[in-house]
């Protein structure tokens, strides 16, 4: 038998440092408080610091460590900025989860224009790709860490009304997987989650419209759209020790819709 003691230690993150971007409701929310749960001391990052303020206290109400850092993933200085302020705050840095994410057109493709393109690549591939950037020498520094993006089922298929958004997440998967390529030898772990439909305020457009989420439910093999919650069992797991050997790695969470 398993000593489960060993085993559920494997999972702890006592001593870590973690910073979770779109962490001031619905996925990031739920991932940023499943580390602080397993030990994390958890950087709450958004556009508006009175939100990540408001989630930080709730936390501490909780007794679990967090502090908000407010910062737009579409403005580099903000980036860099948070990074420093996180420093300053924790001392270093272990665990980056890129969930900050915009989709500003939901329509065919050719309704976006310039200015929703670029925020979308801006927000969705540009800035994560800074904030690991600036991050790595922080978590080389420490011996290691995880970085984990949080991509999108429309990353792998691209889902009709979220073309661009789509290729965002697509080009997110790749850049996990070389990012894994040049810094596993420094023992910096980065993978790559794909949600299906959740019910969060980000994706409203597709589930709000009945005949929208009754076409979805009828692909999905478990009978339902996602939950916030349901990503952070996997969000632990892939920042703790108790993933020690996986990178590279694309982990769906879907319900089995892609299994279609």
């Amino acid at each position: 038998m398993p000593d489960q003691n060993r085993v559920s230690q494997l999972f702890r993150l006592d001593g870590k440092v973690a910073l979770v971007t779109g962490a001031s409701k619905g996925i990031g929310e739920a991932m940023a408080r499943g580390l602080a749960e397993f030990g994390a001391s958890v950087v709450l990052s958004s556009r508006k610091q009175e939100a990540v303020d408001s989630v930080a206290a709730e936390f501490k109400a909780s007794d679990l460590e967090a502090t908000g850092i407010a910062a737009n993933m579409g403005n580099i200085d903000d980036i860099h900025a948070l990074l420093d302020k996180t420093v300053e705050v924790y001392g270093g840095l272990d665990i980056i989860i890129n969930n900050a994410a915009a989709n500003p057109v939901f329509g065919p493709l050719q309704n976006t224009d310039e200015r929703a393109f670029d925020k979308i690549i801006d927000v969705n591939l540009k800035g994560p790709f800074e904030l690991c950037k600036q991050g790595y020498p922080l978590m080389k520094q420490r011996g290691g860490g995880s970085i984990i993006h949080i991509s999108s089922i429309g990353g792998l298929t691209p889902e009709a009304g979220i073309g661009i958004y789509s290729v965002s997440k697509a080009a997110i998967i790749n850049m996990t997987k070389a990012m894994a390529q040049d810094w596993g030898a420094d023992n910096i772990r980065v993978n790559a989650i794909c949600p299906g439909l959740i019910k969060t305020k980000f994706s409203e457009a597709l589930w709000n419209d009945e005949s929208s989420l009754e076409r979805f439910v009828k692909r999905i093999p478990l009978g339902r759209i996602g939950e916030p919650g349901d990503i952070t069992g996997l969000a632990v797991y892939l920042a703790s020790p108790a993933s020690a050997y996986c990178s590279g790695g694309v982990y769906m969470v879907d319900g089995g819709y892609a299994a279609n």
